[in-house]
Order: C-alpha cells, then sequence, then structure tokens
C-alpha cells in the first residue's frame, strides 16, 4: 500500500541517514521483524540489547512508510478520552492504560539520552482544547478524571488561554507530561545503534509470504529466499492485513502541513506546547526546533492511495484557515504538505502480542494518534514475551478483548 504521499518534512530536513542492502541469500535469526520503521526499530532496539539474535526485513528504506509522515506528538492522551474509556473497558483498564502511555514518554526520554544525537526530542506540555461552550462541562469531568489517577493536569479558562497562548478557546486541558521528536531520525539512530551492536537490516527486501507454525517460521522473499526464525514481529503497521487479512482497526487518511523556519508566533513560542483540538475533524499542532509550526488532522475515512492523494491542496487551505482561526494575527508559510494513512480502534488501544491464527508471532501494531507511545509499550512487551516473562500491560492490549 502507499501510506504516504505529497512533501512529508523530516527525508527532506534528514535525507536518508542510514542506508542498507537488500537481502540476497538465504538466512535465519532468532526473531525477524518485519518493518523497518518507528515501531520495528524501537522493538529491534529492545530484542537487540536483551540479547536476540535478530533481523529487520523492510520492502522500503528506513523510515520511508508511515513514519515519515508522522507529526511526531508524544501524549498520552488516546483518541479515546479517560471517561469514555473507562465506559467501554472499565475502570481499572481504563486507568492502567492512561498511566502506561505516560510513562512510555519517560521510557522513550530515557532512551533518546543514550543516542548521540537528540533526534529533535524535546519534553512540552500538552493543550487539550474545549471548541464549543458546550463542551466545558464534558471536558471538565475528563479533567477530573485524570487528576484522580494522579496525571499533573491544570484547568484553564479563557482568559489563561489567550494570556499564554495567545489562543481565544472557551476552555483547555494543561498536561505537563508530553514530549515531541523527530520519529524518522529516532528510527533511523535507533537501527544504527543496534546494528553496531549485531542487529542485521535488509531494506528494499519484500516479503511475498509468511508461513508461522509452532515449530518456528519461514518467511519468503521476492526471487525466492528465505529467513526462518524462531520467531517473527509484524511491525507492519496499517499494511498488516496484506498479510492477515481484514485488520483490526479503520483506516483513516490524514493530513498535514508544515510552515518555513521561524514561523511560531508569541506568547505560543514561549512554552512550544502541544496543541489538540478532539472537534470534527481534529486538529492537532506543535513546534519544531528551528521554529517551524505543524499541523495536521482533517481525518476522513480512506478510500484509496489516488483519492487521498488529490485532497491534498483542498486539505492544505483547510489547515491553513483552522490555524488562522487559532491565531488570527500569525502568518503562515507553507513549505511542505503532505498525506498519509493509518488506523484508528474502537477503544483508542493498540493491538499488541500474538495471535489466535498465527503461531509463533506477534503483532506490534501501534493504531491510533499517539502510535510512538504505543510503539515504545510494543518494544517492552514483545521483548518480555521473546524472554518467557509475564507483562502484566499484556492483558491490555491484547486480541480479543
Amino acid at each position: 500500500m502507499d501510506l504516504t504521499s505529497g512533501n512529508p518534512l523530516w527525508p527532506a530536513l534528514d535525507g536518508l541517514p542510514h542506508t542498507y542492502t537488500p537481502l540476497e541469500h538465504d538466512t535465519s535469526a532468532d526473531v525477524v521483524v518485519i518493518g523497518g520503521g518507528i515501531t520495528g526499530a524501537l522493538v529491534a532496539d529492545a530484542l537487540v540489547k536483551a540479547g536476540v539474535d535478530t533481523i529487520v526485513l523492510d520492502k522500503r528504506d528506513v523510515g520511508r512508510g508511515s513514519t515519515c509522515a508522522s507529526t511526531a506528538l508524544l501524549q498520552y492522551e488516546l483518541d479515546v478520552p479517560l471517561t469514555e474509556l473507562r465506559e467501554r473497558r472499565g475502570s481499572t483498564h481504563a486507568n492502567r492504560a492512561y498511566r502506561a502511555t505516560r510513562r512510555a514518554i519517560d521510557d522513550i526520554a530515557a532512551l533518546v539520552a543514550t543516542l548521540p544525537d537528540p533526534v529533535g526530542f524535546r519534553r512540552r506540555q500538552s493543550l487539550y482544547l474545549v471548541s464549543r461552550e458546550r463542551d466545558v462541562e464534558v471536558h471538565r469531568r475528563e479533567f477530573a478524571a485524570r487528576r484522580q489517577i494522579g496525571l499533573d493536569v491544570a484547568w484553564l479558562e479563557r482568559n489563561d488561554l489567550q494570556r499564554c497562548f495567545g489562543i481565544d478557546r472557551p476552555a483547555a486541558i494543561l498536561s505537563e507530561d508530553a514530549a515531541e521528536v523527530n520519529a524518522f531520525a529516532l528510527a533511523h539512530a535507533l537501527l544504527a545503534g543496534a546494528a553496531a551492536r549485531g542487529l542485521r537490516v535488509f531494506t528494499r527486501t519484500q516479503v511475498e509470504r509468511v508461513d508461522a507454525k509452532a515449530a518456528g517460521v519461514a518467511i519468503h522473499l521476492s526471487e525466492g529466499r528465505i529467513v526462518s526464525a524462531r520467531h517473527v514481529v509484524f511491525a507492519t503497521g496499517y499494511e498488516t492485513r496484506e498479510f492477515v487479512g481484514v485488520g483490526p482497526a479503520r483506516l483513516v487518511s490524514t493530513f498535514a502541513i508544515a510552515s518555513a523556519p521561524g514561523a511560531v508566533p508569541l506568547p505560543w513560542r514561549e512554552s512550544g506546547a502541544l496543541i489538540w483540538e478532539r472537534a470534527d475533524p481534529y486538529l492537532y499542532l506543535r513546534t519544531t526546533p528551528d521554529d517551524r509550526v505543524i499541523i495536521g488532522g482533517e481525518d476522513e475515512d480512506f478510500r484509496d492511495p489516488a483519492h487521498r492523494d488529490a485532497l491534498i491542496p483542498a486539505k492544505t487551505e483547510c489547515l491553513t484557515k483552522r490555524y488562522r482561526e487559532l491565531f488570527p494575527d500569525a502568518s503562515i508559510d507553507v513549505t511542505h504538505a503532505w498525506t498519509g494513512t493509518f488506523g484508528e480502534t474502537d477503544d483508542g488501544l493498540p493491538y499488541i502480542g500474538a495471535h489466535p491464527d498465527w503461531p509463533s508471532c506477534s503483532f506490534a501494531l501501534g493504531y491510533g494518534g499517539n502510535g510512538i507511545v504505543f510503539s515504545m509499550l510494543a518494544a517492552e512487551l514483545v521483548r518480555d514475551a521473546t524472554l518467557g516473562r509475564v507483562n502484566p500491560l499484556a492483558e491490555l492490549f491484547r486480541f480479543g478483548r
């Protein structure tokens, strides 16, 4: 599937930091990770650090699928608010999910601190905007639920928003625990570091078929080559349905634009807070180290790549208009516009772990708006399962939940 098109920002800034060769012979490993995006990179890094002989296969170059289209806001908030998730999954599961995603941001920070390059990682506040007066009480309940489980949040009234961020909205929830990163650069840095410790990475290597049995897995590549493994991890995101049939997520097209450097208006520039407006359709914003503005959203159901791609000009205009509604006095010179495909689950949670129809396989499917945070959790869960450890979070994200 063509996951991304247009002119994504991250590859334009970074080029291709590391390149790898195709696999041209049969081989084997303890674990094969299919997918060299941010999810596959996090999983492979965790496995190699645990001493597991690991191979990564990707049909593209590293990070050239969904990863290069990610706006890379790192938030613990799910697409489904805590109050709604409690109704769907029960308070115990919902609370644990929110605490787990909150902790995952700290885990990403600790991981980035070990890398030679900061890969654009910065701690940030996160601003969850109330769009309409009639939604204020719903958001107050969400604020109370978050405080109840120990999350560091504050309630902002309209005058607070105007003074601190230059935004005119009825209210907002301000969270202290968020971050941002360059996911494309992070994936490259993780795989390069793991390769120095023995990871084998092969790009432009097409997987045609996976034969999974309890005794092990045979991965059939194009041109007849075979990779044998004790275990396989599918870190193939929204393309997983190509291997296993209908996926557990609804596919959605999303759109994003980025400005020229130096465009962040005051007073927003002083905090650089992530901004998320859970309107219909969504809107989310962040800044970059060189003071670009990144704006994303205007999601709609995915039909096909051609239809999605044809919408880029109109969606660029919509995103620009919505930005100017938030910041009427700010100007924006759009230098990059792109689109991508992602998946949404009914409860806003990822699918991580074993599948009853696929022996000797694990799935790391970070569906949702905060997929990188889910991918960090997937790295932990897949590593523990591979080493035979019981992880209490596995129940939260299992298939058939």
